[in-house]
């Protein structure tokens, strides 16, 4: 089974666009991404320097179109990939990327949102000096520990060896001190403590402009870096990933679903290394792939050729004549009462629950409908992605816009 993967920030070097602007159809989509932005990313890519592209409401947008321009280089055409990639996922920023990538919503859609996101939590960080810094190393909990006692967050979870914890410069200097033993801080090429309250004025500003973007159900499944689940419901991905702002990664989560998937293979986007080094610790023997330069192009689709079992996941199709209600992640699904053949289901109805040793988590059944047959029986063991129960779609009177229509 392939990932596909989508960096977040700090990934960005200068110069890293420089050689795939060569390719006439990447630099004509680039440049259709940054008449959308607002921003110009082929120089912003190319010859900026660092510090230039630090700057998160310049960064953002760059990562993003980046990637999404990179994805397409890869497949002849986007439907082609829907039958390949067994799962997506993005680390922080990346989650747009990866959104755009899987149809959730459309890439200007996604260039405006990560241009708001960018300029909503610059404004943000300039509030008061904060960070992240990365503690390598350790003792998971003792770090945790050492990480709460300097009341800060953990902001990241990128698994086995490497929390980033963020908050105020104060606090991060503090934490030089409180260290635990074999363990080292290194500061991160970002401009704030992302994912922390110090990001919530950038939530509320992005809640009310999502609120207007028009999403679809993805076509491939979809991480959550809220808690690596995948996620079927475009609208509820959205919001997530909003929230996502201002609470913890759990990039680790993430991997952990990609494991109990069974991922063999492993593609990050350009400017790629940095989740591919993530995995190269946490999913053991698993196949990794930097893609970072347009020579790798046939290299990287014979990768994807090698790691896809050539079908589209029958519960990610787009289904005219009926719905199915998948699992968030793995576990032992229980089965909500009296829901037979013919019962009607409301919008977001809990048809059961996943339980597993993280705990258990409710299934609603988004766009609601009426039960046609169901895929699993009761105390049945389930894996991320795995269709549940097929629903028939019930009409709805009157019609919708693209504003209300989620």
């Amino acid at each position: 089974m392939l990932a596909i993967v989508a960096p977040g920030q700090g990934a960005q070097t200068p110069g890293f666009l420089a050689p795939w602007l060569e390719l006439d159809s990447f630099a004509a989509r680039l440049g259709w991404l940054s008449a959308v932005s607002g921003l110009d990313l082929a120089q912003y890519g190319t010859t900026s320097d660092a510090e230039t592209i630090r700057d998160t409401a310049v960064a953002q947008p760059l990562l993003v179109a980046a990637g999404l321009v990179t994805a397409l280089e890869l497949f002849a055409k986007p439907s082609e990939a829907y039958g390949r990639i067994g799962v997506v996922a993005g680390h922080s920023v990346g989650e747009i990327t990866a959104a755009a990538a899987v149809g959730v919503m459309s890439a200007e859609s996604a260039m405006v949102l990560v241009r708001e996101r960018g300029k909503a939590m610059a404004e943000a960080s300039a509030v008061r000096p904060t960070s992240m810094s990365a503690v390598i190393g350790g003792d998971r909990e003792a770090v945790l520990a050492a990480i709460d006692s300097c009341e800060l967050t953990p902001a990241n979870n990128n698994g086995s060896g490497q929390i980033v914890a963020a908050g105020t410069v104060e606090q991060l200097d503090q934490l030089k001190d409180a260290l635990p033993p074999r363990t080292r801080l290194i500061p991160l090429s970002v401009a704030g403590a992302f994912h922390t309250v110090h990001m919530e004025p950038a939530v509320d500003h992005l809640r009310r402009l999502s609120a207007a973007v028009y999403t679809r159900d993805p076509r491939v499944r979809l991480l959550s870096n809220r808690d690596g689940q995948v996620v079927p419901s475009g609208r509820e991905y959205l919001n997530r990933l909003v929230d996502q702002v201002a609470s913890p990664v759990r990039w680790d989560l993430c991997m952990q679903t990609m494991a109990d998937l069974g991922v063999t293979g492993l593609l990050e986007l350009q400017p790629a290394g940095t989740l591919t080094g993530i995995a190269k610790r946490n999913l053991k023997g698993v196949e990794l792939f930097n893609l970072n330069t347009p020579g790798q192009l046939d290299e990287a689709r014979t990768f994807i050729a090698n790691h896809s079992d050539g079908e589209t996941p029958a519960d990610l199709t787009t289904t005219p004549t009926w719905r199915l209600v998948v699992s968030p992640g793995k576990g032992s699904f229980v089965r909500a009462e009296g829901l037979d053949e013919g019962h009607r289901l409301e919008r977001g109805q809990i048809i059961g629950s996943v339980s597993n040793l993280r705990g258990s988590v409710t299934v609603p059944a988004e766009h609601g409908g009426q039960v046609v047959e169901w895929l699993v029986e009761q105390g049945d063991p389930v894996s991320p992605g795995q269709p549940l129960l097929r629903l028939h779609p019930i009409s709805e009177r009157g019609s919708r816009t693209a504003l209300d229509a989620n």
